[in-house]
């Protein structure tokens, strides 16, 4: 049984959605506060020549995100933008500064406020970690299956945090509900009908770690000829892929879009082809927690389908695989601790040009000797003890 399903769809016309939100411009603004955060610095590129050689390409990067702020993920760039932005607007301030936010005088005017968002544990935790740092209260909740030690770390920035019996879109709508009677400020990542600018800010927050790894392959005189890009909702995949598209206009990437098996909203909708949006159902039972999302992003979606021509899908077993190569490299390459989420995308990869069996879908996604592979590892072992289990125990096994 193969551990990859992709479904490759030639562009016809790329379209510009998004442009205007996900470029470089914006992106230029989004680093510039990003460098006022305490501890900023820009997170490494992984090279993996060795593998590169072996998979029959001619570069392999991967975005290390474990080492965004401690935080052990991405997400912080997100909740950082979007809550700098919406504070600044109440306060009547005309830049976005950390320094400024923080200033007595702003925080005076400012006074508490609440936000609220759910989450399979990174944006949570990046939206929490965002209210401590401006002195906000924070309220978190967590779809049911969501391990005491997710929990644990959002609680420990100083948010309250509840696990539901309810999966994670489900978790979404209770979180809203609550932000309605509470008077609260919602805080998601996905997008609703009336429910566009938070999203929007959170998806321009992701741009740095793009504009971090465009610059430093441009320092190699590199660019890339392919990018792997995880979704859940397709917020991440949709601004990342915006972004890279509106840099390399002339000579644009082949983006493969990856989801977990179980949870393939946006695989399922590109598939169809008839512009209807499907939803995955049930308990979206995976160990990529942070795909585990069953209603796609229309913002992310519209932008996927302009510019995207190969949406795959995973196994368990793929991630799990993915996670050890990149926790125990070939000689020379650089180590990258990924957790379940974070190595969806190189997993795709490694199974792609890896796997005589799935040759056919390598040349459908273009993959050759002269490949330049760009993949973003989204978060570390976040679930510190499930990643124990994965790398040391081998479960689940690969196949």
């Amino acid at each position: 049984m193969t551990d990859i399903k992709l479904f490759h769809r030639p562009l016809i016309e790329k379209n510009n959605c998004g442009r205007n939100n996900f470029n470089d411009e914006v992106a230029e603004k989004v680093l510039a506060f990003h460098r006022t955060l305490p501890g900023y610095k820009p997170t490494p590129l992984a090279q993996l020549p060795a593998l590169a050689k072996r998979c029959g390409v001619a570069g392999l990067y991967v975005k290390d995100e474990s080492k965004r702020f401690g935080l052990n993920a991405f997400k912080g760039l997100g909740g950082s933008w979007c809550l700098a932005n919406l504070i600044a607007k109440k306060i009547g301030l005309q830049s976005i500064d950390f320094h400024e936010l923080c200033a007595p005088e702003s925080l005076k005017r400012l006074g508490k406020n609440t936000f609220i968002t759910a989450t399979d544990g990174n944006h949570g935790m990046g939206i929490a970690w965002t209210a401590q740092q401006l002195q906000q209260n924070c309220v978190v909740y967590l779809p049911k299956g969501s391990t005491e030690e997710r929990v644990e770390r959002i609680r420990r920035v100083g948010a309250t945090a509840e696990v539901t019996d309810m999966n994670y879109d489900q978790t979404v709508e209770y979180a809203q509900s609550l932000a309605a009677k509470n008077g609260w400020e919602f805080v998601q990542d996905t997008d609703r009908p009336g429910y566009t600018e938070i999203p929007t800010l959170i998806m321009q927050g992701y741009l740095t770690m793009a504009r971090e790894a465009v610059d430093e392959l441009k320092d190699k005189g590199l660019k890339p000829t392919h990018v792997f890009l995880q979704a859940g909702v397709g917020s991440m995949a949709g601004s990342i892929a915006s972004y890279l598209a509106s840099v390399y206009e002339d000579d644009m990437p082949v983006f493969v879009i990856v989801e977990a098996d179980a949870a393939d909203c946006i695989h399922k909708t590109m598939e169809c082809g008839d512009g209807t949006v499907h939803v995955a159902q049930g308990d979206l039972a995976t160990m990529m927690a942070g795909l585990a999302c069953g209603i796609p992003s229309m913002t992310g979606l519209r932008i996927l389908e302009g510019v995207a021509e190969n949406f795959a899908t995973i196994t368990d077993r793929a991630a799990a695989r993915g996670m050890r190569m990149l926790g125990n490299p070939l000689e020379g390459d650089d180590r990258v601790i990924s957790g379940e989420s974070g190595a969806a995308g190189f997993g795709a990869f490694i199974e792609l040009t890896l796997e005589e069996e799935n040759l056919n879908l390598r040349k459908a996604a273009g993959l050759d000797e002269n490949s330049v592979v760009l993949c973003f590892s989204t978060e570390g072992d976040t679930d510190k003890a499930h990643y124990r289990k994965v790398v040391w125990q081998g479960v689940p096994p690969s196949a």
